[in-house]
């Protein structure tokens, strides 16, 4: 299994809700990048864009079979609802968290913690890129995963 990973996400909504765009950037155990990506991910608000971003965030770092696997996200909601602090109360969140709480399932030691905004700056970055890419006309709208009818959900 390989060493220590670290991904840092962000999801960035102009309008809130608006033009959205998320990024995630994995590094190795020296801070080095190892791998990012973006996408515009359509109107949304941040949160949503906040829970699509990890989202991409837990694909790119299913690669590396790490162990552990830290995430930092800068929303400090995100962290305290998929830490247990918080209820999900809104309904199209609900169906985020579930899929998020799913994949997060699958690694054996995974931490889920909060990073000061100006800590996250390459993720932010790239979120906002998405969006530049998008209204310049060089990015389509991409689905991170499809998500099921929420009656299938609850």
């Amino acid at each position: 299994m390989a060493e220590l990973i670290t991904v840092n996400t962000d999801g960035a909504a102009r309008g809130n809700p608006g033009h959205a765009g998320i990024g995630a950037v994995v590094f190795d155990a020296r801070g080095d990048i190892l791998k990012e990506a973006n996408k515009y991910i359509g109107e949304a608000t941040n949160n949503v864009a906040e829970y699509n971003a990890l989202l991409l965030g837990l694909k790119l770092a299913a690669d590396y079979q790490a162990s552990p696997v830290v995430f930092k996200l800068d929303s400090e909601l995100l962290v305290k609802q998929l830490n247990g602090e918080y209820r999900v109360k809104n309904a199209a969140l609900k169906a985020l968290y579930v899929a998020a709480k799913k994949l997060l399932g699958e690694y054996q030691n995974v931490k889920i913690s909060h990073v000061r905004r100006e800590k996250n700056s390459k993720a932010d970055e790239l979120a906002n890129e998405a969006i530049e890419s998008f209204l310049a006309g060089e990015l389509e709208v991409e689905k991170v995963i499809d998500i099921p009818s929420q009656d299938s959900l609850f």
